[in-house]
């Protein structure tokens, strides 16, 4: 089969419109015929309904200590958008790779499948691994089965690489998340006789109201020695939108909004969850009082732990050999570099491209940043020799 540059793969990937609303076995099955094609042994772990499958990929000999090359199959959608060109096609305008999912993450999961490739073909001594995830964008769910799945269908490496944009700077911490679908369920009545019926709006904001006093609480608070690097350098409870009600003069039968909370690593993320959760059953009762049909529901859609800075960790020296970065840094996104290190391996964020480019439209890669990420990936190869 004949190999592919790092640029040729990148525009095989990108041309994938593997939106997460939508399935990406048309690349994973191109990918796996790719790679084993090329004699690199492959697994998959599908999700429930068998429409989408993380592909899992070793390369070299088959012992323990593999460096870990990670990413996501999936994109964010370009629906009202406005792109200056075909979002599926990568272009190349002005020292830049416009497409979608050229930062954010095809670009380096090209340079990886590059690098696998490689390794195979010339022989190293420490084996590459390739974990390509799906549904990072909806929360990086699929990521921990796929973990799960990559240490028992092949022998476990040691170092994760995941190359989320950092214009290959280290990324050794991130803030942790989670997230709850709130739905707020009030009983109309007229609202000259408020006190006989439940405003979904109104105690709603009593929840919205304890999320304020819970933020000002922790940010009266002095940073710890982590979160001091973060900026801000504390958690965060947040909400962004919220919709209900059906007019002025009727007590709201519903309102809906979502919170998310960006915790600092080390902090007890189970321990914000139950303080937000506690109270809206304290408010749930309330209302239950009034009128039994009245209530909260809530619905966690999203939960990443935080990536913890490594005291020597394999994976941030690794890194630094490979960059020559002496930098600290920390971001308060989130990744699924957390959900490789709860599961034993030394983790760090590091790749091409800038996070401000990540959904937006005209997405774009500096071709500078490509390059880079092929020395990167080039190094790793010398260095696993």
């Amino acid at each position: 089969m004949e190999e592919l540059t790092s640029r040729q793969l990148l525009e095989r990937l990108v041309a994938f419109p593997t939106v997460s609303r939508e399935s990406n076995l048309a690349l994973v099955d191109w990918l796996e015929t790719y790679l084993t094609g090329h004699g690199i042994e492959c697994h998959r772990h599908w999700n429930e309904d068998r429409q989408k499958a993380a592909l899992m990929a070793h390369a070299g000999p088959r012992v323990a200590g593999a460096v870990v090359l990670s990413g996501h199959s999936d994109v964010v959608p370009v629906d009202g958008q406005a792109w200056s060109s075909d979002p599926w096609v990568v272009e190349e305008r002005d020292g830049r790779l416009y497409g979608r999912g050229t930062c954010d993450m095809k670009g380096y999961v090209a340079l990886a499948v590059w690098a696998l490739v490689r390794a195979q073909k010339t022989g190293v001594q420490r084996p590459l691994q390739l974990a390509l995830s799906y549904d990072e964008e909806l929360g990086c769910t699929g990521a921990p089965p796929m973990i799960e799945t990559l240490g028992q269908v092949l022998p476990k490496g040691s170092a994760a690489l995941i190359g989320e944009p950092s214009r290959m700077k280290i990324i050794t911490g991130h803030k942790g998340g989670t997230g709850y679908h709130v739905h707020v369920k009030g009983f109309e009545v007229h609202s000259s006789l408020l006190p006989e019926g439940v405003s979904a709006i109104m105690e709603g904001a009593r929840l919205i109201s304890w999320i304020n006093d819970r933020n000002a609480a922790i940010q009266a608070r002095p940073p710890g020695p982590v979160a001091a690097t973060f900026r801000p350098p504390f958690t965060t409870l947040h909400v962004g939108m919220i919709s209900g009600g059906t007019a002025h003069n009727i007590t709201a039968a519903d309102c809906c909004f979502a919170v998310e909370m960006r915790v600092v690593p080390g902090e007890d993320i189970a321990a914000h969850e139950a303080a937000f959760v506690a109270e809206a059953q304290r408010l749930d009762l309330a209302m239950k009082a009034v009128r039994p049909e009245a209530g909260v529901e809530l619905d966690r859609f999203f939960g990443v732990p935080g990536l913890v800075p490594e005291e020597r960790g394999e994976a941030e020296a690794l890194a630094r050999r490979l960059t020559g970065d002496n930098a600290v840094g920390v971001v308060s996104y989130g990744t699924e570099a957390g959900q490789f290190q709860e599961a034993g391996y030394s983790a760090v964020v590091c790749g091409p491209g800038d996070i401000a480019q990540a959904h937006q439209p005209d997405e774009y890669l500096e071709l500078s940043e490509f390059v880079a990420g092929q020395a990167f990936m080039q190094r790793l190869l010398d260095i696993c020799a």
